[in-house]
C-alpha cells in the first residue's frame, strides 16, 4: 500500500527509451541537485526542490563552491561555481531577485581590474584541483569565466551596476578573438546569444563561425575523427561537435553549420548514449569522483540538447 500523503511518482518514460535509461542512470549515480534537475525537466518536477538543492553550495558570501564544478574541490566560491549556478537558475525561471542580487554582489567582489571575472581565485590552491586548471596568485581576466555570466544575466533582463563594464569587456574580448579554443567560443556563444546589441552580435557571430571552421574547432565528421585534431592540451578524443555550440536551434552558433552537419552530429549525440545510460565525459579524468559527478550532467545537457532539436528522447525508436 502506498505511504498516506506520499506524492505520486511522475510518469515513466517508455522502457528502453533514450530517456529511461537516462533515469535509471541518474537515480543511481546523480547527486541530488542533478537527481532535482532531471525531475524538473523530463518527470515533470518543480522548481522549488531544484533550488533547494542549490542552497547546499552556496556560501555567505553569495558565491557558490562545495564541488558544484566537479574539477573545483573544496569550500570556497569560485566564478566558475558561481556561473554554473546561474545556469541552473535560468533552466528553472529563477535567475533573478534577491538570489541573483546576493551573487552580483559576489561578482563585484572578485572583479578584475577591468571590471570582469577571473576563472579561479588563488585561494582554490588550498584545495583539490584538476591539474590542466592553472591556479595563479594574480589570475586574469576571463571571457570563458565572464562570458557565459554576463550571458545569462542579460538573457533574464537582470540591471546591476557590476553589468556594464562586464558588458564591455565581453565585447572586446569576442570582437578581438583572433586564435581560439572550443570552450573559449562557448563562452563567445553564450554572451552574444544574450547580448542586448543584436546585429552586433550577429555580425562578431558571423565572424566566429568562420573562424571555428577555418581553425577546425568543430568535428564535422563524426565518423572521421581521426581527421580532426583536438585543441592542444586537451584530452585524447575531447571533440567538439556542432551541437556543443548551437545548444539549442535558435543559438547564433547554428548558423555555422550546414543542416546535414547538424544532423550527423546530434545522431553521434543520441548514439553515445553508454550501456549504463549516461553520457561520456570528454574532459581528462583526473579523480574517479569527479567523473562519476560531472556524467549526470554531460547526460542532462545531452537530453536538453537532443529534445531541442525534436530528437525522439521518450521512445524507443532509434
Amino acid at each position: 500500500m502506498a505511504e498516506t500523503g506520499a506524492s505520486p511518482r511522475p510518469p515513466t518514460p517508455p522502457a528502453h527509451s533514450p530517456l529511461a535509461r537516462a533515469e535509471h542512470f541518474v537515480w543511481l549515480t546523480a547527486r541530488v541537485l542533478e537527481q532535482r534537475l532531471f525531475a524538473y525537466h523530463f518527470l515533470d518536477g518543480d522548481a522549488d526542490p531544484v533550488e533547494t538543492a542549490l542552497d547546499a553550495y552556496r556560501n555567505t558570501d553569495g558565491g557558490y563552491g562545495h564541488g558544484l564544478e566537479p574539477d573545483l574541490r573544496g569550500p570556497l566560491s569560485q566564478p566558475l561555481h558561481t556561473g554554473h549556478a546561474l545556469r541552473v537558475l535560468d533552466a528553472i525561471g529563477r535567475c533573478g531577485g534577491q538570489r541573483v542580487e546576493r551573487v552580483c554582489r559576489y561578482l563585484t567582489s572578485v572583479t578584475t581590474p577591468d571590471g570582469a571575472l577571473p576563472a579561479i581565485g588563488p585561494g582554490q590552491r588550498d584545495y583539490p584541483t584538476a591539474p590542466f586548471i592553472p591556479v595563479l596568485d594574480d589570475p586574469p581576466s576571463e571571457l570563458l569565466a565572464t562570458g557565459p555570466v554576463v550571458g545569462l544575466l542579460h538573457r533574464n533582463e537582470v540591471w546591476h551596476a557590476w553589468l556594464f563594464r562586464a558588458t564591455d569587456f565581453c565585447w572586446q574580448a569576442v570582437e578581438s578573438l583572433e586564435r581560439s579554443h572550443p570552450y573559449e567560443i562557448q563562452a563567445a556563444v553564450a554572451f552574444l546569444d544574450s547580448a542586448p546589441d543584436r546585429p552586433r552580435a550577429e555580425a562578431v557571430a558571423d565572424r566566429l563561425g568562420r573562424l571555428v571552421r577555418d581553425q577546425h574547432l568543430a568535428a564535422l565528421d563524426p565518423d572521421h575523427l581521426d581527421a580532426h585534431p583536438v585543441p592542444p592540451g586537451y584530452a585524447p578524443g575531447e571533440h567538439h561537435f556542432p551541437y556543443d555550440y548551437a545548444r539549442t536551434p535558435d543559438s547564433l552558433a547554428r548558423a555555422w553549420f550546414t543542416d546535414d552537419e547538424m544532423s550527423r552530429s546530434l545522431n553521434h549525440l543520441l548514439d553515445e548514449q553508454e550501456d549504463d545510460g549516461g553520457w561520456p565525459v570528454r574532459r581528462r579524468h583526473w579523480a574517479p569522483s569527479t567523473a562519476l559527478e560531472a556524467r549526470p550532467m554531460v547526460t542532462i545537457t545531452a537530453l536538453r540538447t537532443l529534445h531541442a532539436y525534436d530528437r525522439p528522447i521518450d521512445r524507443t525508436d532509434r
